[in-house]
């Protein structure tokens, strides 16, 4: 694996996608991958993207939702800790922000940077393409989808792709199957 596969997967392993499919980061997640040790220290670089977002005149809410976990504080006690969802724009931001001495710093400015560029042109693009062009599209992106889930599930131990994408089914479908 070179370079840049390594950088693309640092960020992609922490990208989450929601309910509604929209990838989001957080916070406490991207603080780590950026070798910020401690939360306190990465907040401020937070609040920076933050208002950079805001001068940009962007919804800040739309780019930096407020999160909470529950964190083990030891002895199995958990308490309650602050987060963000964040998107890919409010992430590019916050490695604007943060500490270019860092190397994976550059690496996350280059990554966001490059990435959200490639949305903006997928977008643009998907667009203008026909209705037979945009089914082909979404097909492929489906296929490409299920050969990840795939891969994940077979490094997690599933044996039987069978019952497991049936179980997935009956989920999507009230309990009925493929």
């Amino acid at each position: 694996m070179n370079e840049i596969e390594k950088t693309y997967d640092l960020f992609e392993n922490i990208k989450h996608i929601d309910e509604n499919g929209k990838e989001y980061w957080l916070a406490r997640e991207l603080q780590k991958v950026l070798e910020y040790t401690e939360y306190g220290k990465f907040k401020p670089v937070i609040k920076k993207a933050i208002l950079s977002c805001e001068g940009s005149n962007y919804k800040v809410l739309d780019h930096f939702a407020q999160a909470s976990d529950m964190v083990e504080i030891g002895s199995k006690s958990k308490r309650k800790v602050e987060d963000y969802k964040l998107s890919r724009y409010a992430c590019y931001l916050i490695a604007q922000n943060a500490d270019s001495r860092k190397k994976v710093v550059a690496e996350a400015q280059t990554y966001f940077a490059v990435q959200t560029r490639k949305m903006e042109l997928t977008e643009k693009e998907y667009s203008l393409l026909s209705e037979d062009e945009k089914r082909l599209y979404q097909r492929n992106l489906t296929r490409k989808g299920n050969y990840s889930l795939n891969q994940t599930a077979k490094k997690t131990g599933v044996k039987n792709f069978d019952k497991f994408h049936n179980a997935g089914y009956r989920g999507l479908y009230n309990g009925e199957t493929a």
